[in-house]
């Protein structure tokens, strides 16, 4: 039997190599970023004259700084170049800078190695692009989730370890020579793991690289924003890594001022939030079945401002001093530490589908530049969060807890947008909770239905639930064609419009209706979409399958394509079905049944017609009500 667990991909060359070497990087940037401030506020106090505080901003504005500088450029040469190639080539420029490094941490060069930290932040900016766009050349599509689910749990556990490692180090009698050789053996091992890394071929071999920072990056806003899905993805990717640094940033002067704690609270809550993005992104690959579910999204921006909310009212009313152990023991505080592990968990059901989509949707000749892009929107985003921190607590005087009670309100708000901008994710996260709550789906065969391209899916007809299920399994769009009586109703109506559901009446009360159907069918079809359609034209009375009517051949006489015969068994007997009366008629008697959605082989247009088809979904359904 195929093992379908991610985790499955850590054991095989064409994922390994790579998740070693993006670990390490993410592992030793934290380290040496987080040591060098450990060391510049506890050895000196300062640095070229200025206090530590500033000398803290000024290191982050310098590891950011090259985010802006350099992704354009990185975008382009990810894209023209063999990716490994660019991967291996990075990671030697690491291995050079970080040797270099542990000759400052050595001696206690300082000033050097803030300049190394600046080309520390270029060498990930070069990074980033190729980092995401290796990913859907490497894995399957029905991987790319669990691919992306692994990658964010490393990223979040290197940010973590490392983290944490800066400050065990610290407390070593002579700190700067133990950093000194972790980063040079870190960066090591990044390059012996890229050396493995099997070949990705350049996707845009003849572009041209520009030096240019300033327009190429505005270029590189042009080609992200050329598809608009994708463009409102990567700003919702951003809101995320927004959100994210508003909490990692404040968690000191939080753990200090309302909940007193001392400098292990500061540990414990960073280990809580990032272990709830680690468990949260794991659990997509589940939660999504294997494959890109946008429904996901917005159960997490949810979780994300439902957490947060409940964080601000279950703040103690009166701390007192604490350390880490009570801060998961205590009543009074543990239900903080829930809050903040509920808002990783949902962070990460949130960000490891859109950057999959992103991976999926970009344009494989512009992938590595529309992931730039991306960066480019994480860094700006989180410059604009750190000065709205600087805004709501220096200048407007709001505490900690009530400013994460208003990013909580702004993330309903900026998901509000984003879902009414993309109908996509409201549509798929209604999809997703029906088809997860009301009914277990088993998928047979899915993968006979083609990846590309049109196609004309036909399938029996049991209750007013069959389009939800069926868009629900199917990985790709599907168009449905119902009756247009169902558009009459307000909630649904509005739902199946948002869906781009194609209304179809009887020819000899609704010529204009019907007509119409047919037309859109056909420019569907044209423009390379699903279509599905239930050619019975009603639900069925008895169970069986009736006969199908010629719609079929109508749509295949004007637009000659592929058809994928599906039957579902199991639907019989539900509410939404007229087993036992009228649909809705009756009390539910069952909840979270297992139904099975099967497709068949694809048949050509030249063989396919109505009862052909009939025939075939009859058998495959076989005596499976």
């Amino acid at each position: 039997m195929e093992d379908h667990s991610q985790f499955r991909l850590l054991s095989e060359r064409r994922f390994l190599p790579f998740f070693v070497t993006q670990f390490a990087g993410a592992f030793n940037d934290n380290l040496f970023k987080n040591a060098l401030l450990l060391l510049v506020t506890y050895t000196t106090g300062g640095l070229f004259g200025l206090s530590a505080d500033v000398v803290v901003n000024l290191a982050a504005m310098l590891f950011i700084l090259p985010f802006f500088l350099f992704s354009a450029i990185a975008g382009q040469v990810a894209d023209r170049f063999e990716k490994s190639a660019v991967i291996r080539w990075i990671k030697f420029a690491e291995v050079v800078i970080m040797g270099i490094a542990a000759v400052g941490l050595w001696f206690g060069w300082y000033e050097m190695l803030f300049l190394l930290l600046f080309l520390t932040g270029v060498q990930s900016a070069f990074f980033g692009p190729v980092k995401y766009a290796i990913l859907p050349q490497a894995l399957k599509d029905s991987e790319l989730v669990g691919g992306n689910a692994l990658v964010e749990m490393g990223t979040f556990v290197a940010i973590l370890v490392g983290t944490l490692m800066a400050g065990v180090m610290m407390k070593a009698p002579v700190p700067g020579p133990v950093i000194a050789v972790a980063v040079a053996l870190l960066a090591i091992i990044g390059l012996i793991a890229a050396l493995r890394i099997p070949k990705a071929k350049a996707a845009a071999p003849d572009l041209k690289i520009r030096f240019r920072p300033l327009q190429e990056t505005w270029k590189l806003m042009a080609i992200a924003r050329d598809n608009h899905n994708v463009f409102l993805s990567i700003l919702a990717i951003s809101w995320f890594w927004f959100l994210g640094a508003a909490y990692l940033t404040q968690f000191p002067n939080f753990a200090k001022t309302h909940l007193m704690g001392d400098e292990t609270v500061v540990t414990i809550l960073l280990a809580i939030f990032t272990i709830g993005i680690a468990a949260g992104s794991i659990a997509c690959e589940r939660l999504s079945g294997h494959k890109i579910e946008l429904g996901i999204v917005p159960i997490g921006s949810l979780g994300l401002s439902f957490f947060g909310i409940d964080l601000y009212f279950n703040m103690p009313e009166q701390p007192i001093p604490s350390d880490w152990w009570m801060i998961i023991t205590d009543p009074h505080y543990r239900q903080v530490a829930i809050d903040l592990l509920a808002i990783g968990i949902f962070g990460g059901l949130f960000i490891v589908p859109l950057y999959a989509y992103v991976q999926r949707e970009a344009s494989p000749d512009t992938r590595a530049r529309v992931i730039a892009a991306l960066n480019i929107f994480n860094a700006l985003f989180m410059v604009i969060s750190a000065l709205l921190a600087m805004l709501m607590l220096g200048v407007i005087g709001l505490s900690i807890p009530e400013f994460f009670l208003v990013l909580s309100i702004m993330n309903l708000i900026v998901a509000g947008f984003v879902y009414q901008q993309v109908p996509d994710f409201a549509l798929r996260f209604v999809i997703w909770v029906l088809s997860h709550t009301v009914y277990r789906v088993s998928h047979h065969h899915l993968d006979r239905i083609p990846e590309e391209g049109p196609a004309l899916l036909v399938c029996n007809h049991v209750s007013y639930m069959d389009a939800l299920v069926i868009a629900g399994a199917v990985r790709r769009p599907v168009r449905f064609v119902m009756d247009h009586n169902i558009f009459a109703t307000p909630i649904m109506g509005s739902f199946f419009r948002l869906a781009k559901t194609i209304p179809i009446g009887p020819k000899s009360k609704v010529p204009e209706i019907y007509e119409a159907a047919f037309d859109r069918i056909d420019e569907e079809l044209a423009a390379g979409h699903l279509v599905c359609i239930f050619p019975e034209g009603k639900l069925t009375k008895d169970g069986e399958v009736d006969t199908f009517k010629s719609g079929v051949d109508i749509i295949l006489q004007r637009r000659p394509v592929t058809v994928v015969p599906m039957a579902l068994r199991g639907l019989w007997g539900s509410f939404f079905s007229h087993c036992g009366g009228p649909a809705f008629s009756h009390l539910p008697k069952r909840f979270w049944s297992r139904i099975h959605l099967l497709a068949d082989h694809p048949v050509g247009p030249e063989q396919a017609s109505a009862s052909f088809l009939e025939e075939k979904v009859k058998a495959l359904r076989g005596d499976h009500r």
